[in-house]
């Protein structure tokens, strides 16, 4: 079936291989400012930058509500490509974190929340020749009062063929049944954990957009 925003299908069965890719900004001296912060508050500085993040395929998920352990793990829009049986498509999606335990190892981290998606995709090739028109937005719902979170042109992020070369080289291309989180963008204001978190990916100049959103859970940390 399809809607306004692109084509729904039942692609989560197609996904085998999940991949996280990190630090992706085009700015590299914003990247490096940003990684130097981190470090001052106990996160490790990644080995590369961009580097890629393999985690369960299982945590990728179009529900409206996922479960995570305690009250300190926040969701961050991200552009999405996925390599399924008949092409490239994209979606929009959260890379939803533990920040507790983001301190102990990032790869940790990323391993312990569900990875919610939007059920709705377009095709790569539609959105590839104007993708830097493309513009990414979130919103958290914090206390019961919702806000705008994140909000800026995917143009801040690195063109996903060069994460996909650099992740896939030498084949320079996702194989079938893998997707990849292309990264994120500042957050308004301190970063959050909310009850709610809302994401979206506009494309403006074929009038259309992608969009999820989920409720979040805290579940009781025993020891």
């Amino acid at each position: 079936m399809t809607n306004d925003a692109g084509r729904a299908r039942p692609f989560l069965a197609e996904i085998e291989h999940l991949v996280i890719a990190g630090w992706t900004g085009r700015d590299a001296a914003a990247v490096e400012a940003h990684i130097a912060e981190l470090e001052r508050l106990g996160v490790k500085r990644p080995k590369t930058a961009p580097i890629f993040y393999r985690v369960a395929a299982s945590l990728l998920t179009a529900a409206p509500l996922i479960e995570v352990a305690g009250p300190a793990s926040s969701g961050e829009v991200e552009p999405v490509m996925l390599s399924l049986a008949d092409g490239l498509w994209v979606g929009v999606g959260s890379d939803h974190t533990d920040r507790a335990a983001e301190a102990v190892g990032v790869t940790l981290s990323k391993q312990m929340c569900a990875k919610p998606i939007s059920a709705a995709l377009w095709r790569y090739d539609e959105v590839a020749p104007h993708w830097d028109a493309l513009v990414l937005r979130s919103w958290a719902t914090i206390g019961g009062a919702r806000r705008l979170y994140q909000e800026g042109a995917v143009a801040a992020l690195r063109p996903p063929a060069e994460l996909m070369a650099r992740y896939a080289a030498p084949k320079s291309v996702l194989a079938p049944g893998t997707a990849m989180f292309c990264g994120t963008l500042p957050v308004h204001g301190g970063i959050e954990p909310a009850e709610r978190f809302e994401i979206e990916l506009e494309d403006p100049v074929l009038r259309r957009r992608l969009s999820h959103a989920y409720a979040i859970r805290p579940l009781p940390v025993e020891g």
